[in-house]
């Protein structure tokens, strides 16, 4: 991979292709024409673009996280002191 490469990757669970632009040891800045934003950089990981990254791994660890929140309690519910005010009223 060398600057000015012509280069498709996943957005948005379609194919772009992109130019790229600049090149570090693990990232990858890619410049991509959209509809609305031309020329706009996208930065990508260089094992994410080489497919040594499993698509599916940044999902997992979102699932992992929501299935904790569900098995926690849901939080108490605060009185608003609008309410606290009506009740001792009546």
């Amino acid at each position: 991979m060398k600057v000015g490469d012509r280069i498709k990757f996943s957005f948005g669970g379609e194919e772009k292709e992109g130019v790229v632009a600049k090149i570090f040891p693990k990232k990858v800045y890619l410049k991509v024409d959209f509809p609305k934003h031309k020329g706009k950089l996208i930065i990508r990981s260089l094992a994410e673009l080489e497919g040594k990254v499993p698509q599916g791994k940044k999902k997992e660890k979102a699932k992992a996280k929501k299935e904790k929140k569900a098995k926690t309690s849901p939080p108490k519910e605060k009185e608003s002191k609008e309410k606290k005010g009506e009740a001792e009223r009546e």
